[in-house]
């Protein structure tokens, strides 16, 4: 029961707050009707157009982009906290599943470096220019 107890705890506190935070606005939020607010709204600009006109590419590579450099920054976080702790890259070389620091830093640097690559080859390309 000791085990199971932070869990549950966490499950019933999880499940209030969830709760809590679909029910307050039912609760407390003014409840106005106006023409404005009927009206539908995508991405700070008024829908003057169909819903089904076609997206300009631009916004789909910027898009694309920033999921693709994210994702990558998001491989680079566990090696960031791997080679600053004494237990993870340590550990790693101790129990010979690498040679050393060095290739772990080595390996984290390419990887940098792969990124810049794609960076200067999306700006190149003008990925992020906005005609």
């Amino acid at each position: 029961m000791d085990t199971i107890l932070p869990v549950l705890l966490f499950v019933v506190i999880a499940a209030a707050v969830s709760v809590s935070l679909l029910v307050l606005p039912l609760v407390v939020a003014p409840r106005r009707k106006s023409a404005v607010k009927d009206m539908p709204y995508e991405s700070g600009m008024d829908p003057i157009h169909d819903t089904r006109r076609r997206f300009d590419v631009r916004f789909h590579l910027v898009a694309v982009t920033f999921l693709i450099f994210d994702v990558e920054l998001l491989f680079l976080y566990p090696w960031a906290v791997a080679s600053r702790s004494s237990a993870g890259i340590d550990a790693a070389v101790a129990e010979g599943m690498i040679s050393g620091r060095g290739l772990a830093f080595g390996g984290g640097l390419v990887f940098i470096l792969l990124i810049v690559v794609g960076f200067a080859y999306d700006w190149r390309k003008g990925v992020f220019r906005w005609r």
